[in-house]
């Protein structure tokens, strides 16, 4: 599944925040003349404005093709101001400025508004404007956020591997936990609740931890760490898993199983749970993750388990009787 990627335009906070009200201004009854004129007035009078208003507006169409219950509020509610307020909010947000890019990452519905996602159980690649290329692994998203200075690639939530081509701006990869700095690289970075791990194939990442005041760390090739937002692991070669994910597939070398089924569940909706009795059994081999049943039906003829399936999402491997 791929995309072409289309960057929002380098908008000022206080022109996203005049389009908005003007939007709003708009739903809630239409302009008057005299408010149309203005309207019209604005619009004309800076190329910046013409942008904003484009892109304010298909990011209302986004919103309304969410199944968010914030947006469906928002967007629904009869006319109030709270209802402004939060349909203003959802708008800023999704436009992705300088005012609201840091405010994003702190509210539950930034997936939901992320430039770019992918579902569970779906792979997705992007392909950026400056050449790069992103991967999205199964229910990860990510905001980009190009200027004539600066390339950001925030990822939100999830996993991507990013193919980062030359270009004179400097590049950042912001995680909840830090900051890379590619260098023409190739590398893997998954999110995890309390840390980020970074796999580099190619190239060399720096690496700053948010709360670190030192020097940051340079990784070099084949080399992969784990990070949180205070210091970092020391580097380690790379698995030989590191990226099987792009081709399909789940590699495992002596992995618990209820690690491996925790990996596999990722790829699928609802909940795949490991009975504690059978959770250190080992598990080897490749499996593809686009067909989770079968790699299941494997589980059974090649361990001592069974699989019970109460529902299509709700699954559990258990000991075998």
């Amino acid at each position: 599944m791929s995309g072409a990627f289309n960057h929002p335009p380098d908008i000022g906070s206080a022109v996203a925040e005049q389009a908005v009200s003007w939007l709003i201004e708009m739903q809630d009854g239409g302009l008057s003349p005299g408010r149309q004129q203005a309207w019209e007035q604005w619009l004309q009078a800076h190329s910046e404005h013409q942008r904003a208003w484009e892109h304010i507006q298909r990011i209302n169409q986004r919103l309304r093709g969410l199944s968010s219950p914030l947006a469906h509020a928002a967007l629904n509610a009869p006319k109030s101001n709270s209802r402004r307020q939060a349909l203003k909010l959802l708008l800023l947000l999704g436009a992705g400025t300088a005012l609201t890019y840091g405010v994003r990452d702190q509210l539950p519905i930034t997936p939901l508004l992320a430039d770019f996602s992918s579902p569970v159980g779906q792979r997705r690649t992007l392909q950026l404007h400056d050449g790069s290329q992103v991967q999205l692994n199964t229910a990860s998203s990510v905001d980009v956020r190009f200027n004539g200075q600066q390339r950001v690639i925030r990822l939100l939530e999830g996993e991507m591997l990013l193919t980062a081509a030359q270009d004179p701006r400097p590049l950042q990869v912001l995680t909840a936990h830090g900051v890379l700095q590619p260098q023409a690289a190739r590398l893997n970075v998954r999110q995890f609740s309390d840390r980020t791990e970074v796999a580099v194939f190619d190239g060399q990442v720096g690496l700053m931890p948010t709360a670190h005041s030192g020097s940051p760390l340079w990784i070099q090739p084949h080399q992969q760490l784990s990070f949180n937002r205070q210091a970092w692991n020391p580097p380690r070669p790379l698995d030989a898993g590191s990226g099987a994910w792009t081709d399909g597939m789940l590699v495992a070398a002596h992995m618990r199983l209820a690690d491996f089924l925790a990996e596999l569940g990722r790829y699928r909706r609802g909940q795949l749970n490991c009975d504690p009795n059978v959770a250190d059994l080992l598990i080897s081999g490749t499996y593809p993750v686009d067909n989770s049943e079968r790699v299941l039906d494997l589980l059974a003829v090649s361990l001592p388990v069974r699989i019970r399936r109460f529902t299509r999402y709700w699954v559990t491997v258990e000991a075998k009787a």
